[in-house]
């Protein structure tokens, strides 16, 4: 809401300000609040948002002095105003530098200004204030703060297992044994694979943060790439009873990035091996209501309870028996969207857990 420059006392015209709107801009459409102050140290105008954030409504704030209107004070209960100085200081300063401030109510918000001169080197003649709410920023920092704590946790184990095998065979090969070191270096390659896959995991969960993740779309023949994943999981020792792959009616052609889709698919399946029991069922299925392939696993498992169905495409998310850096199922579910599929989880009929993902049938529409 906005109110009129009044003329100043030297009978000039006011010039247009940012605030009076004459420019066509909706300060209402902006997702930070706004607070367009005076150069009486009066609100001049203010939108939707700040509002919000100062807990009143724009129409009451309008016209009211800015040190109460917009009670800032900094962490140590000194107010922003008389600290800032925001309509003192030097006569080229044109901006104060974003800072944590505390609202009535213990309410954080993120603060920048901007000082108008309507001539260089003039007295500012209207101070423009953004505020954030603190509160996504604070999540956010928790996150990258969660990501490094789990990285660096998920990293020791392998380097430190690494680093004492290596420096034990670099000082003591000739006492042991050709199977101890093959066991020692089997043990190596192990843990640099687990390495390699954190570090993986963490770029693609980076990719599809930022909407950085590319995709090398073409015909993916998905029984061919299942049971290639599945003969090596055999090969790698697992028993060949644990496997069903089954194959409903005509499934439709899907264009979709090889890679990624035998990633989503090896993250679910070794998942079901991993935390679930009895038989893994793979089921691939034309879509009934729109032209997809559907794609199910499941397991003869305990599940997972319903209550944690909301959780678990998040980051961090672990069953009971931790184990992993919680990205794979965020990663899978981003790699399944970005291809324009969905995914769900749910109890399979044999009690396990059930994930269900889909992949639209035909080209893409810059290849059809």
């Amino acid at each position: 809401m906005t109110t009129e420059i009044a003329r100043r006392d030297d009978s000039r015209p006011a010039e247009p300000r940012i605030g009076d709107c004459r420019c066509g801009c909706d300060l209402d459409a902006l997702p930070d609040g706004v607070v367009v102050v005076d150069a009486d140290g009066r609100v001049l105008s203010l939108n939707t948002r700040a509002a919000s954030l100062l807990g009143a409504s724009a129409g009451t704030l309008a016209g009211v002095d800015a040190r109460q209107a917009v009670p800032l004070q900094d962490l140590e209960g000194r107010s922003w105003w008389t600290c800032a100085d925001p309509f003192g200081g030097l006569v080229t300063r044109t901006r104060i530098s974003e800072s944590l401030l505390v609202l009535p109510g213990g309410h954080e918000v993120f603060l920048t200004a901007s000082l108008v001169r309507f001539v260089p080197r003039g007295p500012v003649q209207q101070v423009i204030i953004t505020l954030r709410d603190a509160k996504a920023r604070r999540r956010a920092e928790q996150k990258s703060s969660a990501l490094i704590s789990t990285v660096a946790h998920e990293l020791r184990s392998p380097l430190t297992s690494v680093k004492g095998f290596t420096s034990t065979l670099l000082r003591r090969w000739d006492r042991f044994s050709d199977d101890q070191k093959r066991l020692m270096l089997e043990t190596i390659e192990a843990d640099t694979d687990r390495i390699t896959r954190l570090v993986a995991e963490l770029l693609d969960v980076s990719r599809i943060d930022s909407g950085r993740l590319e995709l090398r779309r073409q015909p993916v023949d998905l029984p061919r790439l299942l049971d290639r994943h599945v003969d090596g999981l055999i090969a790698a020792g697992h028993p060949h009873e644990r496997f069903e792959v089954r194959v409903h009616g005509t499934l439709p052609e899907v264009w979709a990035d090889p890679d990624r889709v035998e990633q989503v698919m090896a993250n679910l399946v070794e998942n079901a091996l991993r935390h679930g029991a009895g038989t893994v069922t793979v089921d691939l299925a034309p879509g009934e209501e729109r032209p997809e392939l559907v794609v199910t696993v499941s397991d003869e498992g305990d599940g997972i309870p319903e209550e944690n169905y909301p959780m678990v495409f998040t980051r961090f998310w672990h069953t009971t028996r931790r184990g992993g850096t919680g990205l794979g199922l965020y990663v899978v579910r981003g790699l399944v969207e970005a291809h324009g599929g969905d995914i769900t989880v749910g109890r399979a009929p044999s009690g396990g857990a059930r994930f269900r993902f889909t992949l639209p049938a035909g080209a893409p529409d810059h290849v059809a």
